[in-house]
């Protein structure tokens, strides 16, 4: 049975959706569509839950600092440079901030007097639901850090705000995470 399109889709038309897989973190379906030009079709969704990521921005002697982790991304075989960032599946009833100031204790051990958020990032809606909200954290101080088994191999780093400019721009940081919260953050005038 066909269902009419809602208001804002797009002049397309979901026929019918089945789970094509569902694990505890991720569950992609696939939907049997109509296009506006009429053409029927096939569209892949992943869906996961939201996620934050944090910029964690220091006053030091010659100028702000950043602190970067670098941790091996599976799917892609290789480590990364990041900002912390995260999702908390186990507590879905966490607030965005309760999230990011736990992710960043969790994988830098630093405690922030200050969160502001930046904004609402989508991280590939092409193909997924998910969403993140970006946040600036000022006011930090260092403790212990809580990583999951999961995250053993996260180093973390302290580079001058010029130099983590300097890695985008010379592709050492390729998160498009990381890159799209530097650049909400700078675009609020906030670095």
């Amino acid at each position: 049975m066909t269902q009419s399109p809602t208001p804002d889709a797009g002049g397309y038309t979901t026929v019918s959706t089945r789970t094509a897989y569902e694990n505890p973190w991720t569950r992609v379906r696939e939907d049997i569509i109509i296009r506006p030009n009429g053409k029927k079709g096939l569209y892949g969704v992943v869906e996961r839950g939201d996620f934050v990521v944090v910029l964690p921005l220091w006053d030091g002697p010659d100028g702000p600092r950043v602190t970067l982790i670098r941790q091996y991304r599976y799917p892609i075989g290789k480590r990364m440079w990041e900002l912390p960032m995260g999702m908390w599946e186990h507590r879905p009833d966490a607030t965005p901030e309760d999230v990011a100031r736990g992710e960043l204790r969790e994988e830098t051990g630093l405690l922030a007097e200050h969160m502001r958020e930046a904004g609402l990032l989508y991280q590939g809606a092409g193909y997924t639901t998910q969403k993140g909200r970006a946040y600036l954290a000022t006011g930090l101080r260092q403790g212990p850090h809580q990583r999951e088994e999961t995250e053993e191999d996260i180093t973390c780093h302290v580079v001058t705000l010029k130099e983590m400019e300097a890695m985008i721009v010379d592709g050492r940081i390729t998160c498009m995470v990381t890159i799209a919260a530097f650049g909400l953050i700078r675009a609020r005038g906030w670095i």
